[in-house]
């Protein structure tokens, strides 16, 4: 399966603008159509997705370096003093290992399967139940177990949100056109649904064109 359109290296520069984008360019192309991300729809919602949620292909990995009043603000539940906060401010393994551990297919905190399986990939995948379907998906054993790090080089940040994109059924949604519904299902809410729009229908006109 190819593009139905011309999809030159030009076209995702302007899509996504920023630093070192040309080196993106063979791994996208290689990996989207045998996910049927191919039309100009499909291909524009990838973009404007994967765009946002790793600023503009730079980040691969989940930022856990928090201080301790990022750590009472965005992670309460796990973090419900300042005492407790100050213990694990800007201490990123101690940090996954805590917020993760016990769940998603983690072992409990003291085994550091919460930081071996922080977010990794463009759409970072997270927790040891994801990175074996993740695994077996894309290569049809548990290797992301074993290397999760994988998920941080180009092919496997690149293949892991095309995976991520099928299981959650979004080629429909894009041609359909529904951001909306596709930021939910990736989000799990509508954070930075305006960027997300916003390039979404830069990259429409870009690929049109």
């Amino acid at each position: 399966m190819s593009f139905e359109f011309d999809f030159t290296p030009e076209k995702l520069l302007a899509c996504i603008p920023g630093h070192n984008i040309d080196a993106w360019y063979e791994p996208i192309v290689n990996a989207l159509p045998d996910y049927e991300i191919v039309t100009v729809m499909r291909v524009a919602a990838w973009l404007a997705q994967m765009g946002h949620e790793s600023g503009d292909l730079r980040e691969v990995q989940e930022n856990l370096n928090y201080s301790a009043k990022g750590l009472r603000g965005v992670f309460p539940r796990y973090f419900p003093t300042d005492e407790m906060a100050l213990e694990y401010q800007r201490k990123p393994e101690k940090i996954a290992s805590r917020v993760y551990g016990g769940r998603m297919g983690n072992g409990p905190e003291e085994t550091q399967e919460g930081w071996k399986f922080h977010g990794r990939g463009l759409v970072q995948i997270t927790g040891k139940e994801n990175y074996s379907h993740c695994s077996q998906a894309l290569y049809g054993d548990l290797r992301l177990l074993e290397n999760p790090d994988l998920l941080a080089e180009q092919d496997g940040a690149i293949r892991s949100a095309c995976w991520y994109w099928n299981s959650r059924q979004l080629n429909p949604l894009a041609d359909a056109g529904d951001i909306v519904t596709i930021t939910k299902r990736i989000n799990g809410g509508t954070i930075g649904l305006e960027d997300r729009t916003n390039r979404y229908h830069r990259a429409l006109q870009v690929l049109s064109a």
